[in-house]
């Protein structure tokens, strides 16, 4: 019996979802939901197509072999060639080829474990207590601007940074996470920050090998450097992985604390059990990323591949919105209820931190990261309740909540 002809992606009449648009990255399920009516698992968009399907994300993930990083694609799209951040974009780890990838990757995983996250929890409780004790006694905060300052302490705390150096490197961060917005109005202000993110990361690692540290247990810093000289590892790619690690662990972390805290306002009887339920806020965390993901991932098809009976052509612009597969009713029950009880398929788990070799190092930190920080917050601000409006941040960069005004009783 001969094989169905594939469907050409051309041929397919697609929703076109607005992903760059204000309106979309303000309720984008809305139009996900639209583009379900039209076809299953994907949808057009102005820079490529849109894969929204839990299933289909999953699957071509999985397949990364056959695909690329479209890092490349993007710098295009912004016109940033030959610039500082259109280098960095290019040459950073997970955009790198699979062989310079894979030793990269192996050299730095073996500090990214679970125990390694652990052993790093009373280092977050006492940035978290720290921020608490500054910030609580205001009774009236932008809980999105607190949200910030944890991730990045935590990081700065790490690999022996001077405190002093936070705020100038939080303003660096918050401009590069919104990069991927693909507004090329942007770039001045990109090139801006990666500037300044890498002086910092060069000037720390120069730092610590003119003046190493003796007797004290290795940071990971001192784990970094001399994994990347056991390994090979050039000075510009260790100062690109330093860089990449403050990127990728800054607006995901503080994105999704800040959502989690939106949550929280309309489920009091959730937040109070937190403050007491240690071990809850860990369901808390797992359910709030299925429910919520700042990450849009992206990728160039390698080759013509064929995916249930259509064809991607070779160099076809894939976006994985992450957010979307976890709200997919074909894959959830009551996909849209925030339930941290929720009894989960151990096949259908959520996707926050990617799938296969470019799955998220920093995942096992993050996780212990946002649990021992929503226990604490969850302690110190009482009856948290909206005190203005919010706004959003743009699809397809590191989306999430813009301001997130809060009032709240101090304990």
């Amino acid at each position: 019996m001969q094989a169905p002809v594939a469907q050409k992606l051309a041929d397919l009449d697609l929703y076109v979802l607005p992903f760059e648009e204000p309106v979309f990255a303000a309720d984008p399920y809305h139009y996900i939901e639209e583009a379900r009516k039209k076809h299953p698992w994907i949808a057009k968009c102005a820079s490529g197509y849109v894969v929204f399907e839990y299933s289909a994300i999953k699957d071509l993930l999985w397949m990364d072999d056959k695909m690329r990083p479209s890092f490349d694609g993007i710098v295009d799209l912004m016109g940033a060639k030959d610039t500082p951040w259109g280098r960095f974009t290019e040459e950073q780890m997970i955009a790198l080829p699979d062989l310079e990838h894979k030793v990269l990757r192996t050299t730095f995983q073996t500090k990214f474990t679970p125990r390694f996250a652990n052993q790093m929890r009373p280092a977050m409780r006492e940035i978290m207590t720290m921020l608490l004790d500054q910030w609580t006694p205001r009774e009236r905060i932008d809980f999105e601007e607190f949200s910030s300052y944890y991730p990045v302490s935590v990081m700065a705390r790490l690999i022996g940074a001077p405190l002093d150096a936070i705020p100038g490197i939080r303003k660096s961060l918050e401009t590069l996470g919104l990069a991927f917005s693909l507004d090329p109005t942007r770039l001045p202000q990109l090139q801006e920050a990666i500037v300044h993110v890498d002086q910092f990361c060069q000037s720390i690692i120069d730092d610590r090998r003119a003046n190493p540290r003796t007797g004290e247990e290795p940071d990971l810093l001192d784990v970094l450097i001399e994994a990347a000289d056991d390994g090979g590892i050039s000075g510009r790619q260790l100062t690109d992985s330093l860089i990449f690690f403050f990127v990728a662990g800054y607006d995901t972390s503080k994105n999704v604390l800040t959502y989690m805290m939106h949550l929280m306002i309309d489920n009091p009887e959730i937040y109070e059990r937190c403050a007491k339920d240690y071990e809850y806020c860990r369901k808390v965390v797992e359910e709030t990323l299925r429910i919520f993901n700042p990450g849009t991932s992206f990728r160039f098809t390698d080759t013509d591949l064929v995916y249930r009976d259509v064809l991607l052509p070779k160099d076809t612009m894939l976006f994985y919105p992450l957010s979307t597969a976890g709200r997919d009713p074909t894959a959830f029950e009551d996909a849209d209820v925030f339930d941290p009880e929720r009894v989960i398929d151990p096949n259908r788990r959520q996707v926050a931190f990617g799938l296969g070799k470019h799955m998220c190092l920093g995942q096992y930190i993050a996780r212990a990261q946002l649990q021992e920080g929503l226990h604490l917050i969850a302690q110190r601000m009482k009856d948290p309740h909206m005190a203005g409006e919010m706004g959003w941040r743009p699809f397809p960069g590191v989306w999430g909540i813009k301001g997130l005004p809060i009032e709240f009783t101090p304990a």
